[in-house]
């Protein structure tokens, strides 16, 4: 299951076919649906039917997105002296750090701002 979740989350926005993806992996039909499905079930994939060849098949994608650099690249923590002993219950904690809570409400905010207005 866990190269078939790697598969679908690295053919990006485009997806993969569940046909594709059974064969790549060398498994028998039921098998690559049986995986989709329990996929789906755990939320990490959605899927769209499709024909293929004169057959219907799925079209699976990730619901993971990637991570990209411009998400915390001003985060305080990136630039913090007391980085290396920041460790949670410590008196130098990721809970207790004004910074990083300020930055979290801030990136919130904004976020909800560019949502409500899109």
């Amino acid at each position: 299951m866990r190269q078939a979740s790697r598969m679908i989350h690295g053919a990006g926005g485009e997806g993969i076919l569940q046909v594709e993806m059974w064969k790549t992996l060398g498994a028998y039909r039921w098998e690559g649906s049986r995986v989709a499905l329990k996929l789906l079930e755990r939320g990490s994939i959605e899927r769209l039917k499709e024909l293929h060849e004169g057959r219907w098949t799925y079209r699976l994608f990730s619901t993971k997105k990637p991570a990209i650099i411009d998400s915390i690249i001003d985060c305080p923590c990136t630039a913090c002296y007391d980085i290396d002993r920041c460790t949670t219950g410590c008196r130098v904690s990721p809970c207790l750090c004004k910074k990083l809570t300020y930055w979290i409400d801030l990136k919130t905010y904004t976020d909800e701002f560019h949502e409500d207005n899109v």
